[in-house]
């Protein structure tokens, strides 16, 4: 499903950094008990958990003044992003350097959805309605492009798609003649629809929304999750054997014709989160976010981020904490540090898409071209 990417605008600073505790007037104890009571008398109670870094947040120069709506990184020092009017960008140097492109015949095209393996191997979808929904490969670092599958329904809609590994891969459209509409590659070359025996039926008018590429997920060889909305509520669909088969679960998110999930995210096999709102409400503060601790059986309602309107993109940020989250949409970036029970705002800036590789540096992308790397430290908790 579409979302508009019309210009959106922000606040042009960012959060400010923690200055550390306090520090305390101690007192030299007449003995241990008299001491520590005069320390919590002068100190006003014990001492509290010491605050969680904010993350440092570096704008960088993406190349293109295109709308930027999906980020791949392969590590902290190659990355790639896709976006409107056929764009690509991409930097081996930790966002360093950028080199922008277009792939040839495709200026039209939105691309929403990428995957990357190295400098040299990524995968681009765009997404739109009928043939505007395309796959392409690259083996030379963008220098050309391979069109490896185009849309032949009208009603189809690409709106992401996720990789176990560079063979195998699976696509989320908008459902097409009352079912839902998956494909599949078992080689990374060809493409093929996955039969509908083998996924849910979708609810009425259930569709996906094309946000950020965050709507499909993987984790491991097997597991897998898709994030939908546009029907009665938000549902997650899941798979435990690599996309063979999939099991549908309802979430407490809220849906419809512009609302739902827009964005899943897992931490390891059990624990995640589904996140999204009404997407044509830029002031909206409805809860939009949910958690799972069984693998997406079950959903209950999570703390929504500190800034207004639908979350757009989400990812972990494992490599720092297992729990940290990183979420972004027009209001702004937001990070948690415990599952999305609590969160910080860390930037008022519009963003479409956030992506963390397996370190501590991340990058979020959105209108004008934007890229900003973030850099997180590890809680003082853990």
């Amino acid at each position: 499903m579409a979302v508009k990417a019309g210009a959106v605008t922000g606040g042009d600073s960012l959060a400010a950094h923690p200055q550390g505790e306090a520090s305390y007037r101690m007192l030299r104890p007449l003995a241990p008990l008299l001491g520590w009571l005069l320390v919590l008398y002068a100190c006003g109670g014990p001492p509290g958990p010491s605050p969680s870094p904010m993350p440092l947040l570096t704008p960088q120069r993406s190349g293109t003044a295109a709308l930027l709506q999906a980020v791949s990184v392969v590590d902290e020092r190659t990355v790639w992003a896709s976006g409107h009017d056929g764009t690509w960008v991409v930097s081996a140097d930790g966002g360093v350097t950028w080199t922008a492109g277009t792939v040839a015949g495709a200026d039209t095209l939105q691309f929403r959805d990428l995957h990357a393996t190295g400098r040299d191997t990524a995968w681009l979808m765009s997404a739109g309605p009928g043939s505007a929904s395309r796959i392409y490969r690259t083996s030379d670092g963008g220098r050309s492009w391979t069109t490896q599958q185009v849309n032949h329904h009208p009603e189809g809609f690409y709106d992401c798609f996720a990789f176990w590994r560079p063979t195998r891969a699976v696509v989320f459209s908008d459902q097409v003649g009352g079912r839902t509409l998956l494909l599949e590659t078992r080689d990374g070359e060809i493409w093929s629809e996955v039969p509908p025996s083998r996924v849910p039926p979708p609810d009425a008018k259930e569709a996906g929304f094309a946000a950020s590429g965050s709507c499909v997920t993987t984790h491991g060889d097997q597991l897998g999750w898709i994030a939908t909305g546009a029907g009665r509520v938000g549902r997650v669909l899941r798979t435990a054997d690599g996309g063979e088969t999939w099991a549908a679960a309802a979430t407490p998110v809220a849906a419809g014709p512009s609302a739902g999930l827009t964005a899943v995210a897992f931490r390891d096999a059990e624990h995640g989160v589904a996140l999204g709102g009404d997407v044509a409400q830029p002031g909206g503060t409805g809860d939009n976010v949910a958690v799972t601790d069984d693998g997406g059986r079950t959903w209950r309602k999570a703390a929504r981020p500190p800034f207004s309107g639908a979350v757009f993109g989400a990812v972990y940020a494992t490599g720092v904490d297992p729990a940290t989250l990183v979420a972004v949409g027009p209001g702004g970036l937001a990070l948690s540090r415990d599952d999305a029970r609590s969160w910080v705002l860390a930037d008022t800036l519009p963003y479409w898409s956030v992506g963390f590789g397996a370190g501590s540096a991340g990058w979020a992308v959105g209108p004008a071209g934007r890229i900003t790397r973030i850099e997180l430290s590890p809680s003082p908790s853990r």
